[in-house]
């Protein structure tokens, strides 16, 4: 499995990596793809919205199980990927293909920087997925 450097990691296997200034992009690891299977439909109705951390900000669907989206760090939610977004014509199993490329979740305004030094580094998140 493999997670870039360049990103930070939650518990709930949320990844968040900073673009430019406080603009970042959020997406679920390579571990949590993988663990949930084919991903069939992703659901993001928060766009616009600012999200505290650990706040749910979308819901997966794979074929078996749904699951909540959990915001890393406070943000306010810019973007809903629309090559993920069924409904917009778009196919969600780019998560499973490319989950930190072109299948990222959302684009979002970070409130606190700093905060993302109160998660995890790659290194970190190897060790937590054991």
């Amino acid at each position: 499995m493999y997670f870039p450097d360049n990103c930070r990691y939650t518990e709930d296997h949320e990844w968040i990596r900073l673009d430019s200034g406080n603009i970042a992009y959020v997406g679920i690891t390579d571990f949590a793809q993988s663990e949930l299977g084919d991903l069939v439909y992703v659901e993001v109705e928060t766009v616009g919205q600012t999200i505290e951390a650990h706040g749910v900000f979308g819901t997966v669907e794979a074929v078996k199980t749904t699951s909540d989206l959990f915001m890393p760090v406070a943000a306010k939610v810019l973007e809903f990927n629309a090559e993920i977004d069924d409904a917009r014509g778009g196919d969600p199993s780019l998560i499973n293909k490319d989950p930190y490329g072109r299948g990222w979740i959302v684009k979002v305004e970070v409130l606190h920087p700093e905060d993302l030094n109160s998660l995890m580094d790659a290194a970190a998140y190897r060790a937590h997925i054991g």
